[in-house]
């Protein structure tokens, strides 16, 4: 058995890893293939201190963009209830949907913060009145408002 060798990816590799990797392979496929093909370099203590920097950064700044999501789902909590107004025929039904657009717009009036609306999930509405959604700001932060349905 020989030993593994380390190194850092220049290049995505299937099953392997992403750019910027620290992965132990087997001698073979390092020094005949990765190497030779530019997709890797040999990991040297200098390299290895700059992959774990790079991934310190990396883990600031993903820890930066939830606390931003935390706060904006704050905020929408303390807005409270966001207003959507649609044509209204009899037994207060309304004409067409609320769609996902229309509570953005609705949210970018309120707090003039971007939502995108992928992330806005809606129950069906169909007559005025008042329905909670979901709106998934960041992968791991969800905020719940509350949308009323008026006439115009």
């Amino acid at each position: 058995m020989s030993k593994k060798l380390q190194v850092v990816l220049s290049k995505s590799v299937n099953k392997l890893g992403k750019d910027g990797d620290l992965v132990e392979v087997a001698p073979g496929y390092a020094t005949n293939y990765l190497i030779p093909q530019g997709i890797a370099k040999l990991a040297s203590p200098g390299i290895i201190k700059q992959v774990e920097q790079r991934k310190a950064k990396e883990q600031q700044r993903i820890l930066a963009e939830r606390e931003a999501a935390e706060a904006f789902q704050t905020a929408l909590q303390a807005v409270g209830r966001f207003v959507v107004r649609k044509q209204v025929g009899e037994g207060e039904s309304i004409f067409g949907t609320v769609t996902a657009q229309d509570v953005v717009d609705a949210i970018k009036a309120s707090t003039g913060q971007e939502v995108d609306r992928r992330g806005v999930t809606l129950p069906d509405v169909g007559k005025i009145g008042f329905y909670k959604a979901q709106i998934k700001i960041h992968p791991e932060v969800t905020a719940e408002v509350e949308i009323q349905v008026a006439s115009l």
